[in-house]
């Protein structure tokens, strides 16, 4: 279990929730202008509830989501 701090450490974003938890995310730019957003929520302890890639294109349109915790899913077509 990752500490607020390390959160807040390894997501540069973060919106707090009306259940006490926290919703993270950062962004990774690809070569070819696409991009990754990394989401994280979790609750008011910090343990995570959900873990979700979302995969974006070069103009910005959310083209896949893998969700990777609490179940690896696998990529699906948004």
């Amino acid at each position: 279990m990752a500490s607020r701090s390390d959160n807040e450490r390894k997501f540069p974003n973060w919106e707090d929730l009306a259940n006490g938890g926290r919703r993270y995310w950062r962004e990774v730019v690809g070569r070819r202008g696409w991009r990754a957003r990394y989401v994280k929520i979790v609750d008011a302890s910090e343990n995570t509830i959900s873990f979700v890639q979302e995969i974006y294109n070069s103009v910005g349109e959310l083209v896949q989501i893998h969700e990777k915790f609490p179940e690896d899913k696998g990529h699906r077509q948004a």
